[in-house]
C-alpha cells in the first residue's frame, strides 16, 4: 500500500501517496472551510484570502513567489468552493521542499498589504462583472439562491461589490485566525514524494497552524422548490433544475450517482440523445450530483431556443419520470464502468490524485482504498439505483430557473411541476 497517513501533534493531517513511476509530485494544503462558512458580512471572504495568498508574505513579494516556483519548473494555483478552499504547487521531485515552504509562507505569512488587497478587491469586481456576462453562471447563481434561500450555501462565492469594500486586512487576519486550524486543515501529496520529508517538513513549516478545530458552518436547508424566470435579451433559453440529493455519508450515493449518470451523464445518456441526438433542441445537456457534509445538489442544465423551452422541459420531465422504472442492466453497467474508469485514470495524474486523498480525509477522516471505491460501485444494481432515485423526486419539490427572453419560458419552468412530490410518493406504494 503506497499511501501513508500521518496526524501532527496539531492537529493536521498529511497524506502522501508514493508513485515510483513519476519524477514530479503534486501537493497541496486543503483546508475545511469554504463559501458556506461566511457570515454574511464575510459574504465573499474566503475567496478573497486564496487570491492574496499570492499577494506577498513577510518573507517574498508577489513576483518573488511565483519566480521561485517557476524558476525550477513548476506552477502554483489555488481554489475555493463550497466547503474547501486549496493551495497546491506541481514540481519536480527535489524541489517538493520549496513548495512546501513556499505553501507555508503563503498561509503563515500573508502580508496583506492595503494597496495590494484595494487591487485585488478590483479584480475580483471584474472577476464578477466576467461571470455576470456568462448566462450559465446566472443561471446557476439563481438556482442556488432558489435551493437555499438566505443562506451561506445559496450565496455566490466571488461576493458582491458591496461586501469586498468592506474588508479590510483585520477581517483578513481574523477569518485566517478562525478557519485555517491544524485539525481542519490537510496536507496532501502524490507522485515521487517521501512520506517521511513530507511529515518533517511540514511539522516544521506549518507549525503555527493548531489549536482545536474552527466553529461549524451552519446546517444546510434545501428550500420549498418553485419556480423563477430572469429576464435577459439572449439568443438562448438557459433552463436549470434542482432537487434536494445525498451528503458524501449516504449509503445511496454511489446508486444516485449512477442515475445521475444514466440521465445525464454523458452521450450516451438519455437526455442526450432524446434530446439532442433525437430532436435537434440543444447543443449541450447534462445532469450532475453534488454531495456535500450534510447535503447533495442534484442539478440539471440545458440550453435550446425561446420557443423550444416549453418542449425541452416538457421532455426532461417526462424522462426524468420514466427513467426511474424503466432502468436497465445495460445502462446500470455502462454507468458503472464509467465511474470506475474515471476514477482509476485520476489515479494516473498525481494532481487529481493528491486532490481525491485531501477531499477524502476532509469528508471521511481517511483516504478510502481503490478497492473500497470500486466495490461500492460493484454493489450498485438494478433496484438500488432505482430506490435511490425514487429518493430523489420524493425528497423534495423541483426549484427551476430559466434564464432569456420569450413567452415561452413561464410554460418551461411550470412543466416541472411535472416532477411533483405527490407523484413520486404514489410510486413508492
Amino acid at each position: 500500500m503506497s499511501v501513508e497517513i500521518s496526524k501532527l501533534a496539531s492537529g493536521l493531517t498529511v497524506v502522501t501517496d508514493k508513485m515510483p513511476h513519476l519524477e514530479t509530485a503534486a501537493l497541496g494544503v486543503w483546508a475545511g472551510v469554504g463559501g458556506r462558512d461566511e457570515k454574511p458580512n464575510e459574504h465573499g471572504i474566503s475567496h478573497l484570502l486564496e487570491h492574496m495568498a499570492f499577494k506577498g508574505t513577510t518573507k517574498r513579494t508577489s513576483r518573488e513567489i511565483v519566480e521561485e516556483i517557476e524558476a525550477v519548473g513548476g506552477d502554483l494555483n489555488a481554489g475555493t468552493s463550497t466547503e474547501t478552499t486549496s493551495y497546491y504547487a506541481r514540481v519536480l521531485k527535489a524541489d517538493v521542499p520549496l513548495a512546501l515552504d513556499v505553501l507555508a509562507d503563503i498561509l503563515a505569512n500573508p502580508a496583506f498589504e492595503p494597496d495590494e488587497l484595494e487591487r485585488e478587491k478590483n479584480v475580483i469586481v471584474q472577476e464578477i462583472g466576467a461571470a455576470q456576462d456568462t448566462p450559465d453562471d446566472v443561471v446557476f447563481e439563481h438556482l442556488n439562491e432558489l435551493c437555499y434561500p438566505d443562506q451561506p450555501m445559496g450565496r455566490s462565492l466571488l461576493g458582491t461589490a458591496k461586501t469586498l469594500r468592506a474588508f479590510d486586512r483585520d477581517m483578513l487576519r481574523g477569518y485566517l485566525s478562525t478557519h485555517y486550524r491544524g485539525p481542519d486543515m490537510v496536507v496532501a501529496a502524490a507522485g515521487a514524494v517521501d512520506h517521511k520529508q513530507v511529515v518533517a517538513e511540514v511539522e516544521r513549516r506549518f507549525a503555527s497552524f493548531e489549536g482545536t478545530a474552527g466553529p461549524k458552518p451552519q446546517s444546510a436547508m434545501f428550500g420549498k422548490g418553485g419556480a423563477k424566470v430572469v429576464h435577459r435579451e439572449l439568443e438562448q433559453a438557459h433552463l436549470t433544475l434542482a432537487l434536494e440529493g445525498v451528503p458524501q455519508s449516504d449509503l445511496s450515493l454511489f446508486s444516485l450517482q449512477v442515475f445521475t449518470n444514466i440521465l445525464g451523464g454523458g452521450m450516451s445518456s438519455r437526455l442526450f440523445q432524446e434530446v439532442r441526438e433525437k430532436r435537434g433542441l440543444c447543443y449541450s445537456i447534462y445532469s450532475f450530483h453534488a454531495p456535500y457534509s450534510d447535503t447533495g445538489f442534484f442539478g440539471l442544465y440545458t440550453g435550446t431556443d425561446p420557443a423550444d423551452a416549453p418542449e425541452m422541459m416538457e421532455v426532461v420531465v417526462d424522462i426524468m419520470n420514466d427513467s426511474v422504472e424503466t432502468l436497465t442492466e445495460a445502462e446500470i453497467a455502462r454507468a458503472k464502468a464509467q465511474m470506475k474508469a474515471g476514477l482509476l485514470m485520476a489515479l494516473e495524474s498525481c494532481s487529481s490524485r493528491a486532490e481525491q486523498l485531501a477531499r477524502h480525509v476532509l469528508a471521511y477522516g481517511r483516504p478510502q482504498t481503490v478497492e473500497e471505491l470500486v466495490g461500492r460501485i460493484d454493489a450498485v444494481s438494478v433496484e438500488s439505483t432505482r430506490d435511490a432515485a425514487r429518493a430523489l423526486l420524493s425528497r423534495s419539490r423541483p426549484a427551476v430557473v430559466a434564464l432569456g427572453s420569450g413567452r415561452g419560458l413561464d410554460t418551461a419552468v411550470s412543466f416541472a411541476e411535472g416532477l411533483t412530490r405527490a407523484r413520486a410518493k404514489a410510486r413508492l406504494h
